[in-house]
């Protein structure tokens, strides 16, 4: 099969390698679409420390079964799947508590073991969910993000009619944007300083946008601020602009090594919440149900490259210029 391959930080062919061949509980998908994210951009770099090389990255896959190792029953031969990339081990603290997205030996398909940059692979069983036939392809690729969008808003108090910032009006801010708006926001505003997507954000999901949260037209602040962006100065800024009461989510992946300013005395004094979103967390069925029921989330797919213009797919997504860039190695 003909697959990306990342042989070391900075160096990545296309080339052909063996079949995938699966294990006792594994199967084996012919990949319709993988998205390409900030996460693979990291890998290329060889700035993952538990990513181990060479690799095939990819880890927002969607496609068809074609094959079951010793022991599965389902998902059938045919069936189409969505597979949840993340692992855990089931035997750490935090997957004993119920938190597995917190695993202490965390693994992932795409980025600890082979993933869905190839025409073929092979993943648990236990990982890979049905889809109707129904779904589009651009829906069913955008799956995994949404799942990781969904246990954002899980992790955000549920009241009604609150008025909500995002900052970033990337792939990920206009999902979440678009999902608070579906969960009964009364508004979502979008931050971001690049013009030309806050004009795609205007017509996709936001009621107001703006390049800087000083031109929104709301001084005493709002309720939820969501940062997607991971950029520090716009986590210091939107920390600023939450509403007494009101919560603050982490969303976007900041650099781990940078720090953010805050004022503790504002924290206690405004009784604001601080929250942490860290992947997915059991909300791949919701993601599910939400694309199969009207979220219409297709128009953010912008790009379908096929595997061998992966290079430059990822030029694509390095000048900012595309929204979700999927790439479709069965050519589908």
């Amino acid at each position: 099969m003909r697959a990306v391959v990342v042989t070391a930080p900075g160096r990545t062919e296309i080339r052909e390698v063996p079949d995938p061949a699966p294990a006792a509980g594994e199967i084996v998908v012919s990949v319709d679409s993988c998205g390409l994210c900030g996460t693979d951009m990291h890998i290329l770099a060889g700035e993952t420390p538990m990513a181990g090389y060479p690799l095939i990255p990819g880890h927002e896959l969607t496609g068809t079964v074609v094959a079951l190792g010793e022991g599965v029953r389902a998902p059938a031969v045919g069936a189409r799947v969505a597979v949840d990339p993340n692992m855990p081990c089931g035997a750490c603290h935090y997957c004993r508590i119920g938190r597995g997205n917190l695993c202490d030996a965390y693994s992932a398909v795409g980025v600890t073991r082979d993933g869905g940059f190839a025409e073929l692979v092979a993943v648990p069983a236990a990982c890979a969910y049905v889809i109707p036939e129904s779904m589009s392809a651009a829906a069913a690729g955008l799956i995994e993000p949404l799942s990781c969008a969904v246990h954002g808003l899980n992790r955000l108090p549920r009241r009604p009619a609150e008025h909500h910032l995002v900052y970033g009006a990337g792939t990920m801010g206009l999902m979440m944007a678009a999902l608070v708006k579906h969960a009964g926001a009364a508004s979502v505003s979008i931050v971001d300083p690049n013009e030309e997507r806050l004009a795609f954000a205007k017509e996709f999901a936001a009621d107001s946008v703006a390049t800087s949260a000083d031109a929104l037209a709301r001084p005493e602040g709002f309720e939820v601020v969501t940062d997607a962006t991971g950029v520090v100065a716009a986590i210091e800024d939107g920390i600023g602009r939450v509403r007494k009461g009101g919560t603050f989510l982490q969303f976007g992946v900041a650099d781990p090594a940078r720090t953010a300013a805050i004022s503790p005395f504002r924290i206690y004094n405004s009784e604001i919440d601080i929250i942490g979103s860290m992947a997915v967390h059991h909300s791949f069925p919701a993601a599910i149900d939400l694309l199969s029921s009207g979220l219409d989330l297709d128009p953010l797919v912008s790009d379908v490259f096929p595997l061998e213009d992966f290079d430059s797919a990822v030029a694509a997504f390095r000048a900012g210029t595309s929204r979700k860039i999927h790439i479709a190695p069965a050519g589908r």
